[in-house]
């Protein structure tokens, strides 16, 4: 099967580059281009594409007014070109709760080692989000903007309790903490009148990749602010984008959230996104563990953060009482990560292949006999906190 493109942005040079690297794919047909995010609309109706590429800042129309729009009118898998900056970082994050399905950096050279790294990169990513049907139908995120500002860390007081105590006794009782203020959510709401904690973990550690951003919001925006664990969360993002996603995220749900920082202790209902171009591991022992943050420079590992490091280091000081969670993504970041922890008698879910935008970093765990639970997306939110022992 070939793939159609529609090749979207205002630099002719930059169509004719990803056009040329494009059809150097025997798989990729690129049927047409545009200048701005109107003619990208127009064309998305007339034309029908499998996938389309997407500027940011462009003339009569900007990316995210098109990505909208077409998502609406003619949905489509959408991968959106971004600077790595800040306000970058913003937008894409825009763009993807808007209804793109992934993004990469404008200068693709930022996601590889070299130059034929970068060109399977750029062709692969459009490849894998044209095997999506479901995206064709699937209605645009709720927006959110202006993105409210980041707030700071700051010590509350909390029911929590913090004596988790072994397996031999998996549940205790506290009432549920009010919350100063509502989460948005896309889903249905979930009741979390009472918490019995389950003993059985301390930790809730998520992986995902491509979709992994949309995905990490739908779930974190449903979880109280009494959450009982610390959560450790990997994405695949650069490095500037880490700190814009954790910000954003924190301005939306109950529970905290932030960009990790080296020496951070984990503390319940805060989640720690490890930060992009870095590895994230985890250290010490249940109850009094803490993070490092470490550059990477070897070459040996392909991501930064991986997803399989972090797991690995918990599993080391967490041992069984993790709950670890494989969201949408490329390729088997986790799978191997994971099984260390199934080895030592963690609980490992996957998303489900039909709420993923690609399917790969599930199926690794799940084809490998490592995940015990497939769940969708819509779901996920409400499985956890039954796991972790939420009820009426």
């Amino acid at each position: 099967m070939t793939v159609s493109v529609l090749v979207v942005d205002d630099s002719a040079f930059f169509r004719r580059r990803v056009t040329e690297i494009l059809e150097s794919n025997s798989q990729i047909k690129v049927i047409g281009s545009a200048n701005d995010g109107r003619q990208a609309v127009e064309q998305a109706k007339s034309l029908r594409p499998d996938v389309i590429t997407m500027d940011i800042e462009m003339p009569v129309m900007n990316g995210i007014d098109a990505v909208r729009e077409i998502m609406r009118d003619a949905p489509c898998p959408i991968l959106m070109f971004s600077s790595l900056t800040h306000e970058g970082a913003t937008a894409t994050l825009n763009a993807l709760e808007a209804g793109a399905a992934d993004f990469l950096p404008k200068k693709f050279e930022d996601v590889a080692r070299n130059r034929e790294e970068a060109v399977k990169t750029l062709q692969d990513r459009v490849i894998a989000i044209a095997a999506k049907p479901s995206i064709r139908r699937r209605p645009p995120a709720r927006t959110t903007s202006p993105t409210p500002p980041p707030r700071s860390i700051t010590p509350r007081e909390s029911t929590r309790s913090r004596a988790f105590g072994d397996r031999t006794s998996t549940r205790s009782t506290i009432a549920r903490e009010p919350a100063p203020r509502e989460a948005p959510s896309t889903a249905a709401p979930v009741a979390t009148e009472r918490l019995t904690i389950n003993r059985a973990y301390q930790v809730l550690a998520i992986g995902t990749s491509t979709g992994g951003p949309v995905a990490l919001q739908k779930i974190l925006t449903q979880l109280p602010q009494n959450f009982p664990y610390p959560i450790v969360m990997v994405q695949h993002m650069p490095a500037a984008f880490t700190k814009a996603f954790s910000q954003r995220l924190d301005g939306l749900c109950k529970i905290r959230v932030r960009e990790a920082e080296d020496g951070d202790n984990l503390q319940p209902g805060v989640a720690y996104l490890a930060p992009g171009g870095k590895q994230m591991l985890v250290e010490g022992r249940a109850g009094a563990a803490r993070l490092r943050i470490r550059e990477d420079n070897s070459g040996r590992i392909t991501y930064k953060p991986s997803v399989d490091l972090t797991f690995a280091s918990l599993s080391k000081a967490y041992g069984g009482k993790v709950l670890g969670v494989i969201l949408t993504g490329m390729g088997a970041d986790g799978r191997e990560g994971a099984r260390m922890l199934k080895e030592q008698g963690a609980t490992i879910w996957a998303q489900d292949e039909a709420s993923c935008v690609v399917y790969g970093m599930p199926q690794a765990v799940a084809s490998a006999g490592i995940s015990t639970r497939s769940v969708s997306l819509n779901q996920m939110a409400s499985a956890l906190l039954t796991e972790v022992g939420y009820g009426d």
